[in-house]
């Protein structure tokens, strides 16, 4: 079992706030997950993490990563995922991800639990693919079993609830790290691998008492691939570690890598408030904001609150 995910500190989870942390787990290990392929040759299928020793994923799956973090555009990438490979354990996982998405921004309770079922079935067939390709690539195979127990964490805690659900749920991580630490086996320094743990690792640091991002930052910055999202992770960790000049540099290193998604402006611009820099901070919420149509309804909302808070405080202080 990985060292930093110990007893104690679980212990302590639990105490503290078991439902938002493993909530969070969710979120950016599909966030990752998405955020897996992005140097995209559709027509090569060339491996996005590896210039040796490279695997191929299907075009569609590729179109669909390039959407999602080259252009940050949700809906072309649901469009290309109708078409992706469903044997590749990427494709479900980024659909539950989507699928997720949508749960947090619906309203009705009907369509609510709906989503959440269907999240239910991707979590599922993530499993079975990597299941599947386990003989053949016990790294990926490993890799993508974990992500579909962390998913499948999310799911109990989301359907159960607190109290009935952080057993299960406890049950089902710790199943996600035995996976992990067997991929890790197969090649420590895989940039794949390090992608997913490190942002991982990033998760539990900021969600667990007595962690620090530190480590992930560290996995993120030397073995992780592709570069920009390693970079956005390191812009998160340094957010958090309220270190804005470091996150700034991160951040600044994804955007020129990939300069037409609108979340890495928000980032930006979250950043910017934290070293007290209003001002510049309204032009790249509002940077994000031209784009709203193909960001999901709720981060939509996320950002324009952000803006108006930003921009009332702006006026109030003057700078």
């Amino acid at each position: 079992m990985t060292d930093w995910f110990t007893a104690s500190k679980w212990a302590c989870f639990k105490r503290v706030r078991p439902r938002a942390a493993l909530k969070s787990i969710l979120s950016v290990t599909s966030a990752t997950v998405i955020s897996l392929s992005l140097w995209v040759y559709p027509s090569l299928a060339k491996d996005p993490f590896r210039t040796g020793d490279a695997r191929a994923i299907g075009d569609r799956t590729e179109a669909a990563f390039k959407a999602f973090f080259e252009q940050g555009n949700y809906p072309a990438a649901a469009r290309y995922l109708q078409q992706a490979d469903p044997n590749e354990p990427m494709t479900p996982a980024m659909k539950a991800s989507l699928v997720y998405i949508d749960w947090q921004g619906e309203k009705d309770p009907d369509k609510k639990a709906a989503l959440l079922e269907e999240f239910h079935t991707y979590a599922g067939q993530t499993r079975t693919a990597a299941q599947a390709l386990l003989g053949k690539d016990p790294l990926r195979g490993n890799l993508y079993l974990a992500v579909g127990h962390f998913l499948e964490a999310g799911y109990i805690v989301l359907k159960e609830g607190t109290v009935k659900g952080t057993p299960r749920g406890l049950s089902e991580v710790q199943q996600a790290f035995k996976y992990l630490d067997a991929a890790e086996a197969q090649s420590p320094n895989d940039p794949e691998l390090n992608l997913v743990k490190g942002y991982i690792e990033l998760l539990m640091a900021l969600n667990l008492p007595f962690s620090s991002p530190s480590q992930a930052i560290e996995r993120l910055n030397k073995y992780a691939s592709p570069r920009y999202l390693a970079d956005r992770g390191i812009a998160l960790g340094y957010r958090d570690l309220n270190q804005p000049s470091k996150a700034l540099e991160a951040v600044d290193r994804a955007i020129q890598a990939t300069p037409n998604n609108p979340e890495l402006y928000y980032l930006k611009a979250q950043i910017l408030v934290k070293q007290g820099n209003n001002r510049d901070s309204i032009a790249l919420f509002q940077k994000a904001l031209d784009k709203k149509n193909q960001l999901p309804p709720a981060l939509v909302r996320q950002i324009q609150r952000e803006h108006d808070r930003t921009q009332r405080r702006l006026q109030n202080i003057g700078k």
